[in-house]
């Protein structure tokens, strides 16, 4: 998401240039030139300094995040990443991996997903009718993982009717795993 600063800040900020300047600052500067997204202000934070001090991606989100909470910047609140979920980077990443069968990689989790559910609901219907916090919290999960499952169906069906190219970039057939390259006389797969 791109981040813009106010311009009153950016006025002010040019008297405070005779003290030492903090990454807050920096970025603060860098963005005087207008909206950037975070990876690019770390990119040109290490190119403007020489790449003698370099900036780990984190500190950039969080110290946007405190400007932000200090109005001195406002984000695109329309490119908002969604939180980062496990499960699906799993998913993203074997659609590349070459021999990764996506489908089984779904239809195990989903599984996983079906078998914690049904230990939810026993332990659910093991509760005592007062023990009204257990309850909710069986609740909760089962309707976490009603989600989880609900989701693996739709990718499932998803990856189904839209097969990922294989890494060499030719399309695969659904359900087929792509062959594995090995190296001559060796045995070893790359």
């Amino acid at each position: 998401m791109p981040w813009a600063y106010y311009n009153e800040y950016a006025n002010r900020y040019e008297t405070c240039l005779a003290r030492p300047v903090s990454v807050r600052h920096a970025l603060l500067a860098l963005l005087s030139e207008g909206p950037k997204y975070g990876l690019r202000l770390r990119q040109e934070f290490e190119e403007r300094t020489g790449e003698v001090w370099p900036l780990n991606v984190g500190q950039v989100y969080i110290t946007l995040q405190r400007l932000e909470r200090d109005g001195l910047v406002e984000s695109d609140a329309g490119d908002v990443p969604p939180p980062r979920d496990e499960l699906v980077i799993k998913v993203l990443i074997s659609l590349r991996v070459p021999g990764a069968d996506v489908h089984d990689i779904v239809q195990v989790h989903r599984r996983h997903m079906i078998e914690l559910m049904q230990r939810y609901s026993h332990l659910k219907a093991a509760t005592a009718e007062d023990d009204i916090g257990l309850a909710l919290i069986a609740d909760a999960e089962l309707f976490r993982l009603e989600g989880i499952v609900r989701w693996l169906d739709a990718a499932d069906a998803r990856l189904k009717l839209h097969p990922a190219p294989d890494p060499a970039g030719r399309p695969t057939a659904a359900g087929v795993p792509t062959p594995v390259a090995r190296r001559p006389g060796t045995g070893i797969r790359r």
